[in-house]
């Protein structure tokens, strides 16, 4: 069964004017139809990588968190402060710390007890 219908759309591709012959037509022709297609993975495919590099991103400080104890370089990071900075606040005796031989571990109750 064919139909009459013929509607002047506007490609969603390309933005080109064309004659649809039925209410559902996006694109103008299978050209802009398999570029846009190609478009819309292409930014999938950004998209999911760019979720998989945050949760890179977020899953130390995640795991940091969990932690009872932490070493300099963890709380440098959990804090985004620098190394000088929390030596600095060790040394005015703010902060208490343990040595494990050549290792300094820092109670997570310290820290947080500094800041109330």
């Amino acid at each position: 069964m064919s139909s009459n219908i013929r509607i002047q759309r506007i490609c969603q591709h390309c933005g080109e004017t064309f004659t649809a012959k039925t209410t559902v037509t996006k694109y103008c022709g299978d050209r802009c139809a398999k570029r846009a297609y190609k478009a819309r993975k292409k930014s999938e495919k950004i998209e999911a990588s760019q979720q998989e590099t945050q949760a890179q991103i977020e899953r130390p400080i995640i795991e940091i968190q969990a932690k009872e104890f932490l070493s300099i370089e963890e709380t440098c990071q959990l804090f985004g402060i620098s190394r000088t900075t929390l030596w600095r606040i060790i040394k005015q005796g703010k902060l208490k710390t343990a040595n494990l031989g050549r290792r300094v571990i820092i109670r997570k109750a310290d820290l947080h007890q500094l800041f109330n």
